[in-house]
This record gives structure tokens, sequence and C-alpha cells, in this order.
């Protein structure tokens, strides 16, 4: 498989990255073609997938109900989504194209994340989990550093500015030179996602959630971000990483072209995904109003039915010596 390793050695070891071999154009058929599984994120997307169908068995084996939709966006758009952005073609080419690295941007802090929150991946541990397991997970959830990180306010202030520092300091151009910070820039990715849909669309118990009016503003909050930093970079005179990607040597890609679309589709792709969780958010609020209601309802048959049975009793119980008929 062709990857940008060889950049990387290249670099390392004081040379330019074109003197490495010069990556073949990219194409749709090398997304599929140029895979590899033979990384840590591999064997960590295994495991997580794994444990969380270990936990769906166990549930169904003492005859508990877990939805399937669940189970189905924890390992499709959530593992999946983030296989397919690393894993596959993009992977290869996400240091040889910052389009590709935009995509898988979009991907791993937006996209997988909203998807693991909805696999409510907390709730299926604490069902299953042994009790003290179970208290040490709760103690985490509970605990004053989840409370401040998944603080709204906290996680929007991270998912907004995060890449305002990655794209606008030479932080950008480390990661492209160094493996190891390009593969944590990924996990940081998905850990900011998941810090900011989390309490907004997620479904496990977090403790200082917001109310959906405050969350639905939040989210609505997030729409300019997307456009003002994809018009930013689109407008950008100045190549992102400096002279990375024109030392590389395409014949078959323009620096400055694919920096506008990797702009482009920031803009486009960032307002569409908030636009349609703001949509997914207030379908949960709707749906929330319409248990509580039903609750309600509930609760009040149930006392207009204590205070009938009350009523029969007192008209059936016999009138006392000495009263009046």
């Amino acid at each position: 498989m062709l990857h940008v390793d060889s950049i990387f050695a290249a670099t390392s070891a004081g040379t330019t990255p074109l003197a490495a071999e010069t990556p073949p154009p990219f194409t749709i058929a090398r997304v599929f073609t140029e895979v590899e599984v033979d990384n840590w994120l591999t064997l960590g997307l295994v495991l997580a997938a794994g444990l969380y169908l270990y936990g769906v068995h166990r549930l169904r084996l003492r005859g508990d109900h877990w939805p399937v939709l669940r189970t189905v966006f924890f390992l499709g758009p959530g593992l999946g989504g983030i296989a397919a952005v690393t894993l596959s073609g993009l992977g290869a080419y996400d240091t040889t194209l910052l389009s590709v690295h935009m995509v898988q941007h979009m991907v791993l802090s937006m996209i997988a994340p909203i998807f693991l929150a909805l696999g409510a991946p907390v709730t299926l541990a604490l069902r299953t989990l042994p009790v003290r397991p179970r208290k040490r997970l709760l103690a985490v959830v509970h605990s004053r550093l989840a409370r401040i990180y998944t603080f709204p306010l906290v996680a929007f202030a991270i998912f907004v500015v995060n890449p305002f520092v990655l794209y606008f300091t030479d932080l950008y151009r480390f990661t492209l030179e160094h493996g190891w910070a390009h593969e944590l820039v990924h996990a940081h990715f998905i850990a900011t996602g998941c810090v900011f849909f989390w309490p907004l669309l997620g479904l496990d118990p977090l403790p200082g959630r917001w109310p959906y009016p405050g969350r639905a503003l939040l989210m609505l909050l997030s729409v300019p971000f997307h456009t003002v930093l994809g018009l930013t970079i689109m407008q950008s005179t100045t190549l992102f990483g400096g002279d990375w990607y024109p030392s590389l040597g395409l014949t078959w890609a323009d620096p400055w072209d694919d920096q506008r679309l990797a702009g482009g589709i920031l803009w486009a792709g960032g307002e569409f995904v908030s636009v349609t969780m703001l949509a997914v958010l207030v379908v949960q609020w709707i749906r929330q109003s319409e248990r509580e209601a039903r609750r309600l309802d509930r609760e009040l048959d149930r006392q207009e039915a204590r205070q009938r049975a009350a009523e029969a009793a007192e008209a059936e119980a016999p009138a006392a010596p000495g009263t009046p008929a």
C-alpha cells in the first residue's frame, strides 16, 4: 500500500518530502484499494465493536431489550465512519491533500461522534458491568473533570477554538511532519466531537445536561462557525502547512485549488451536519415533550381513579349511629 509514511521518513531524515516517492493521482478507486488495517487504530475499533456487541449479547441472555437502532448507529456511522476515513485510501492521502484531510476532519469531529453518542455505550456498560466496575464508571461520569468538560459552554468553546488553533498556527505543519502527531490529531478530533455532541444529542446519563431549548440554541450557534472557518480557508492568501504541499511535487493537484476545495468542504459540510443535527435535536425535544405529556396524563388518570375509589368507599360506608339519613 502507498502511504505518506515514506514522506515522514524522508522529512525526519533531513530531506524534503519531494525526495520521497510522489503519490499517484487520488481517485475514488484508491479509497478502496489503498486500505491499511495493520495499525493501532484498527485494533482499537475492533476492540470497541467487540465490547459493545458483547454487552448487547449479555443483555439478551438476561432477556433484556436493547434497541437495534442504537447498535446500528454505534457500529455503522460511528465506528464505521472512523474506519472509513482513516483505514481507507482517504487515510493514505490525508497528508497529501488538504481536501482529504478536511473530509477526515468533518467525519471524525462531527459525524462519527454524533452516532457514537446515539449508540449510548455508557448506558450499555452500566447495564452489563458488575457492581464494582459499574460504580467506578459512575464515579468517572460524575467526576469534577467530566462535569467541566461536558458542560455545554466549555465543550462549545473547545469545539470552536480548536480548528483555528490547529490550522492558523505552525501546529498543522508539525502534524504533517510527524506521524505520531498526525494520529494524535485524529484522536483529538474524535474526543472534541464527543465532548461537544454527547451532552447535546447523546442518550447516556451525563451530569449538568441542559434542557432542550438551551441545547437547540447552542447547536444553532455552531452553524456560523463552519461558515466563518470555511470561508477564511478559501480566501486565505497563505498556504496551510507552509511549503509542505508544494514540495510534494504533485503534477495532478494544485495546492491553492485544493485548499479552496478544502474550505468549501468544511463550509458546506459543516452547515449541512449542523442543520441536520439541529433538526434531530428538535425531534428529540418533541418526543421528550410527548413522553412527559403522556406521563402527566397517566398521573392524572391515577389521581382521578384514587379519588373515585375514595368517593365510592365513602358512599358505601355505613352511617354512624345518631347521624341523620
